[in-house]
């Protein structure tokens, strides 16, 4: 209460003008009360003497206020029917201003000030002097709630800055570290401790990305700042305004998409590289590897690539000998430029189909999943239900959820679908009816929340990435320079110092695989790496490894050997 009072005061001088004038109001209202009081009280020693009576003072506020608030003791009455009468408007208007005006007034200018200090003392308005190599979060929303659980697990320190202090207090009370403050407030940056973060990650919209990034940049020349970019001029426009690097995600969406897509020119699509370890995912569909195990296909000794695991529906399978690989498969591979180029050469896609691959939804994803399709060379339509949002001559105006539509666009005859709506609930709905219209077809889709990809695989969808894991991803590769890379969702590849529990002993002995489910792929020393090690390859100190592993064995593998 007491460390609530200075608060309360600051709340009262930061009030706005309108505020200021409802102020002026009250007083106007205590001063009318304490009026209607004086003069009641007056005609209260007036009638009573009329009557033959004699009150003090005192009594007769007494009585004034007795009956003004409905208590009316009785002690003291009138005998006269004027006297009566007078009692009867006093009670009235006191109905009026003690019982609606006054508990009315008491709450907008008294409690609710009150409560408001009393959250402005609870918000943090300044981050700890012993917080630094932070990062700092502009905006929170899906891609910020899934970068600070990655970097939580990666024990790196955060920030994030909210200027509404209810949304600010809610974020606090749901444990993530938070400041009030604007983000167009240089004051705000300082409380950050901008100059000691590691990085500035910029989520919001374009226009208070660039208002935030430019205001850092005054503040600080050298802090690293990414922002995200919804339209394609804001990308120039932010790094004028100072951001280091700027990502388009419907793009890169887009991009990732469609290299899934079945008929796309190459096989193996490489998706992150450590050095001379190549990481590629290679779509099987179409190629002789189907309903083989993978000692039959006997790629190691063919190509040279390492069949690391097998994605197939949102799950994870590690590469055993006696494994079947199924039509929808995408295999995770591992390997050399020239071992992944083998690959592709040996498993080159057919001509690519003229059947075109249909895309739902012609949003900023959708329109860029169709330019990566058509760089690739490859046929496509957009059903779009906006009419002249898309400008585009294979743009279908309809209803996707209408067989009337989907029938026009191809798909009975389509080999994809790609569903990008930025509505995980209508993509949920539409994945459900293709894959009722055709179980046969792939299916792609996008997901907005991390939540509701695996309920997207339940649907029937065979590959799945969500807008805020992509984005989330991004923004910390640039933070630990490419040390971690998403291969689909729920999958990465990472790099790790050797844990000291693990140093001494061979990868057999190590148990990584069997402890986390993490498989160790590649362990580097310096400029060297060695690709694939064998069992009894002793770990030394200064090594890095390289693992691949769902997200679930990537926080078992940082539990067991932090």
């Amino acid at each position: 209460m007491i460390k609530a009072i200075p608060a309360f005061i600051g709340e009262v001088v930061r009030r706005q003008p309108s505020q200021h004038r409802n102020i002026r109001v009250l007083l106007k209202f205590i001063f009318i009360l304490s009026s209607l009081i004086a003069f009641y009280t007056t005609v209260f020693h007036f009638l009573m003497r009329w009557e033959g009576q004699e009150h003090t003072l005192f009594s007769g506020i007494y009585w004034t206020l007795t009956v003004m608030t409905t208590l009316g003791f009785g002690d003291i009455v009138f005998q006269s029917d004027i006297g009566r009468v007078f009692s009867a408007v006093v009670l009235m208007s006191g109905l009026v201003f003690m019982l609606v005006l006054l508990p009315f007034t008491f709450i907008e200018f008294f409690y609710a000030p009150w409560m408001a200090a009393q959250s402005a003392a609870r918000a943090p308005k300044k981050l700890s002097d012993s917080v630094k190599g932070h990062v700092i979060l502009t905006h929170y929303d899906a891609t910020s709630a899934m970068l600070v659980r990655k970097l939580t697990q990666y024990h790196y320190d955060y920030v994030i800055i909210e200027d509404n202090l209810e949304r600010a207090l809610k974020l606090h009370d749901d444990g993530y570290k938070v400041i009030v403050g604007s983000t167009n407030d240089p004051q705000t940056w300082r409380n950050a401790h901008l100059e000691t973060a590691a990085l500035v990650a910029a989520t919001d919209l374009d226009i208070p990305n660039t208002n935030a990034v430019f205001t850092a940049r005054q503040e600080v020349r050298k802090v690293p700042i990414m922002a995200i970019a919804k339209l394609a001029p804001s990308m120039e426009i932010l790094q004028m305004a100072g951001a280091n690097q700027v990502l388009r995600l419907d793009e890169m969406l887009g991009q990732h998409l469609a290299r899934c897509t079945d008929g796309a020119p190459t096989r193996a699509h490489v998706v992150g590289e450590f050095g001379p370890l190549l990481i590629a995912e290679a779509n099987v569909k179409g190629t002789n590897l189907i309903g083989r195990t993978l000692r039959e296909c006997n790629l190691r000794q063919e190509t040279g690539v390492l069949v690391v695991g097998m994605w197939e529906r949102g799950s994870f399978k590690p590469a055993q000998p006696d494994a079947h690989i199924e039509t929808n498969m995408i295999l995770l591979l591992a390997g050399s430029k020239e071992q992944i180029e083998s690959f592709n050469e040996t498993f080159v896609s057919e001509k690519i189909s003229t059947t075109p691959v249909m895309i739902v939804g012609g949003g900023r994803v959708g329109r860029a999943t169709a330019k990566a399709l058509s760089d690739l060379g490859i046929e496509y339509r957009i059903i779009e239900q906006t009419a002249g949002r898309v400008q585009d001559e294979h743009c279908i105006v309809g209803d996707a959820s209408d067989h009337q539509i989907l029938r026009k666009a191809g798909i009975l005859r389509a080999k994809t679908v790609l569903i990008t709506t930025r509505d995980d609930d209508m993509n949920i709905y539409l994945t459900i009816f293709c894959r009722r219209l055709r179980p046969d077809i792939q299916i792609i889709s996008r997901a907005t929340l991390e939540r509701n990809v695996a309920t997207l695989h339940r649907a029937g969808a065979d590959f799945v990435m969500s807008y805020a894991s992509l984005g989330a991803n991004a923004i910390f590769n640039f933070l630990t320079h490419g040390d971690i890379l998403m291969i689909a969702e729920g999958l990465n590849v990472f790099k790790v110092r050797l844990p000291a529990a693990l140093k001494g002993k061979t990868i057999q002995e190590s148990e990584i695989r069997e402890k986390t489910g993490c498989l160790l792929v590649a362990i580097r020393k310096g400029e060297d790496t060695e690709i694939v090690p064998p069992a009894d390859r002793k770990l030394e100190a200064g090594h890095e490894i390289i693992l691949v592993g769902s997200a679930k064995a990537e926080d078992s593998f940082l539990e067991s050997f932090s």
